[in-house]
Parts: C-alpha cells; sequence; structure tokens
C-alpha cells in the first residue's frame, strides 16, 4: 500500500533557537531525499522529527498509507532507521542480534540472517560477539538491520560513517537492491552518500 509522509508548516526549536522553520513537503513511496546542510545545521533534527523521536515546536507531520492515517504508535513499525550513534546490543553476537532484530521488525522474506550476514561482508563474524567488532563492522550491521527490515521508509543519517572503500561499496550496492518501492531519506553532506537521490532538501532554506 502506497505510504506519504507529509510536513506541513513544520518547526523544531531548542530554547529560543529555530532549528528549521517553515518547512512544508510531501515524501511518496518510490522517491529519494536527501537533507544536506554543514555540520550542526540540523539535518540529524530533521531526520528525526520524521522518524517521530523528536517531536516539532510547531507545524503537523502526517503519515498515510493507502490514504488512511497511520496511528502515531503504529509509525514506528513503518520505519528502519541506521545511524552512527544508534546503539547495537553488545552483548550479542552477530547471528543473536540479527534473529532478535527480526522478531520484532521482520526482514524481507529472502533475507534470512545467514544472508543478511553474508550481503553485508560479515559472514566471518557471524558467532562473534558484537562488543568486539570494529567501528566499520558494526556500521555495516546498523545498515544491515536497517536495509533488510521490510518497512516501507528507510532513513540513514551519515550512512558510510566509519566504512572504508569496501564498506562504502556495500553501502551503495545495499542502496541498489533494497531501495526500491520505499521512501529512502538520507542527511548527509557528503554526496557520494546521497547521489542516488533525485530531492534535496536543504537546510539553509528552513532557517
Amino acid at each position: 500500500m502506497p505510504i506519504k509522509i507529509s510536513l506541513v508548516d513544520a518547526g523544531k526549536r531548542y530554547n529560543r533557537e529555530w532549528i528549521f522553520r517553515h518547512l512544508t513537503i510531501e515524501l511518496h513511496q518510490g522517491e529519494a531525499y536527501a537533507i544536506t546542510g554543514p555540520n550542526g545545521s540540523g539535518k540529524s533534527t530533521l531526520l528525526q522529527t520524521i522518524a517521530g523521536a523528536v517531536g516539532l515546536s510547531e507545524g503537523k507531520i502526517h503519515y498515510n498509507e493507502n490514504e488512511t492515517p497511520v496511528p502515531e504508535e503504529a509509525v514506528f513499525k513503518k520505519i528502519s532507521f541506521a545511524a552512527p550513534y544508534l546503539e547495537l546490543v553488545e552483548e550479542m553476537t552477530l547471528n543473536e542480534f540479527l534473529s532478535f532484530h527480526n522478531n520484532f521488525k521482520p526482514f524481507y522474506p529472502e533475507v534470512t540472517a545467514e544472508a543478511a550476514a553474508e550481503m553485508v561482508g560479515l559472514t566471518k563474524a557471524k558467532d562473534k560477539q558484537i562488543a568486539h567488532f570494529s567501528s566499520g563492522m558494526k556500521q555495516r550491521l546498523k545498515l544491515a538491520q536497517a536495509f533488510f527490515s521490510d518497512t516501507p521508509v528507510l532513513m540513514l543519517d551519515e550512512p558510510t560513517s566509519n566504512l572504508d572503500a569496501e564498506g562504502i561499496a556495500v553501502y551503495h550496492l545495499l542502496v541498489k537492491e533494497f531501495r526500491k518501492d520505499r521512501i529512502v531519506i538520507v542527511s548527509s553532506n557528503d554526496e557520494q552518500e546521497y547521489s542516488f537521490c533525485n530531492t534535496i532538501i536543504q537546510m539553509a532554506d528552513y532557517k
């Protein structure tokens, strides 16, 4: 069922400082959007606002699926999110984490835990405790749980953080294979992360 996200005259401030104001936009399934701007411009704040993790100071945000409003408490089921600041359950092994995640936000039917590990180049670490992963390995795992979740909305905040050239290639492969029929939103000031996006949201336009 088609999903649409609408922001209407949206704004967010902390104390007296406005991060963004008067943002009105519709985000449609099958399209990719980039939120761009220099460090500290509010990219992550806007992304987290769209995800429902941060409340608006003014304006409205609506999720509609097949022209029907999605209840606020059910929005999280529609979203998968990857960011370098999100925590993993480091006491688990890779296989344990993927199985755990699959229980509350299922992967696409064709993606098993084994296939997920293989696609992000972590097969050799499947029985390794996440606490012992490098920062790049952790980022690959964060991308895996986001890309492979069967959700209509995919949100990515600085998705190639901590990745080497091989990891960046994995990211671009995931984008190619798993962006179809989703709303994809990338928060980044690095064009290689959002080069596939067809709409650019410049934070400077909403100050």
